[in-house]
């Protein structure tokens, strides 16, 4: 039994030492994988790469200033065209939805009724006419015997009366002849300009009153001007007052898909308040329109040209970038590093925006391959990727 426990004391420092030797081990291979990595990262980051990227100067051109809105076309004018007489509807002269010249014949009210009312305004007149004759010789006659004393003073009033009666009556016959033919004209309707027509209303053989306020025959759009009415900020108010004093201030409208085929038309109203719950006013271009390309109610893309900023500093749209700095742009210094420089912009067109301030003519900036970017990166430049002369869009 002594010997027995002897032999497990003495093994004890034993075990105790291999497992703490077995523990340092395990240390040991952790430190040093740590610091392989380390140093592995370390290398990696040394050995990385400038950032390939895409660049396009700065340079000094003339920028229009434009103000963009969506304009909605307004026709030049409309008409309702209404009967001015009583009658039976007898024929309609057009097809619902054509196009119809100034003067070109519409409606026909039945015109019999009128004929007979015009050939007895005529017969009126006629009578009455020779009733004046009559009363004007025997005016002259009298004043011939009155002159010789051989009538009175009021016999001879008494026919200076009469001559003043039928003269009044014959006026009068003559003006209902002149009103006869003018409800016999109004039989038939004409167009009075033109443009195109609207559904037909009423149709043949409906009874039509005269001016009947619920009741139109068809409605009638002029075209041709065409209008175009937009809203823009009331911060160009100013500039668009003092550029319509001094002359024609030009639009341009181009309808969805036709881009490349603007219509130039020339501003004409300025609204009298500006809207206060946008902040915006109400302004109206007219378009000649001949080609009947504007339609009443269709929306178009409207450009609006105030001024023109000559040579102001340009850059391709795609350069600009925001952060925490605000507007910037990168620029890429002799020595191919970036620097993120805050710039001041200007107004914009198409895919170019002005640099108020902040970049010098000449000076490179990014235009592709922002994300990979930081103040002081170094940067490979490589050539812009252009479309094959093939490919159209």
């Amino acid at each position: 039994m002594g010997p027995s426990r002897i032999s497990k004391t003495k093994d004890q420092p034993g075990l105790f030492l291999g497992k703490l030797s077995v523990s340092w081990l395990i240390v040991l291979a952790t430190a040093l994988a740590l610091s392989g990595c380390s140093r592995g990262g370390g290398k990696a980051a040394r050995g990385r790469g400038p950032v390939p990227v895409v660049v396009a100067a700065a340079e000094r051109k003339d920028m229009p200033v434009q103000v963009r809105a969506i304009g909605k076309v307004e026709p030049s004018a409309t008409v309702s065209v209404k009967s001015r007489i009583t009658g039976q509807l007898l024929s309609v002269h057009f097809k619902e939805g054509s196009l119809v010249r100034q003067g070109d014949l519409l409606f026909t009210i039945d015109p019999r009724p009128y004929e007979v009312a015009l050939k007895e305004a005529q017969a009126k007149l006629a009578r009455d006419q020779a009733l004046a004759s009559k009363a004007a010789a025997d005016l002259k006659r009298y004043l011939e015997l009155r002159s010789r004393g051989v009538v009175s003073a009021s016999q001879l009033e008494q026919y200076q009366t009469d001559d003043k009666t039928k003269q009044a009556a014959a006026a009068a016959s003559q003006a209902e002849l002149e009103n006869a033919k003018l409800n016999l004209a109004y039989c038939h309707i004409t167009a009075p300009f033109s443009g195109p027509t609207g559904s037909i209303l009423v149709h043949q053989g409906n009874m039509i009153k005269a001016n009947d306020d619920n009741k139109s025959l068809v409605v009638i759009q002029r075209i041709e001007p065409s209008y175009v009415s937009f809203a823009v900020g009331e911060r160009y108010l100013p500039e668009i007052r003092a550029r319509m004093g001094q002359g024609r201030l030009e639009a341009r409208a181009t309808l969805p898909g036709q881009d490349d085929k603007p219509l130039t038309g020339e501003l004409i109203f300025v609204d009298n308040a500006v809207d206060a719950a946008t902040g915006t006013i109400r302004v109206k271009a007219s378009f000649a329109n001949r080609d009947h390309r504007l339609w009443p109610a269709q929306f178009v893309n409207v450009v609006l040209t105030l001024n023109t900023l000559t040579g102001a500093v340009v850059v391709p749209a795609q350069a600009l970038q925001n952060g925490q700095i605000g507007d910037f742009v990168f620029v890429v210094k002799d020595d191919l590093t970036v620097d993120a420089r805050k710039v001041a912009l200007g107004p914009r067109r198409d895919n170019e925006a002005v640099i108020s301030d902040g970049l010098a003519p000449g000076e490179k900036v990014v235009i592709d391959g922002h994300l990979r970017l930081v103040g002081g990166a170094k940067v490979e430049i490589k050539p812009a990727v252009s479309a094959p002369q093939g490919d159209k869009s």
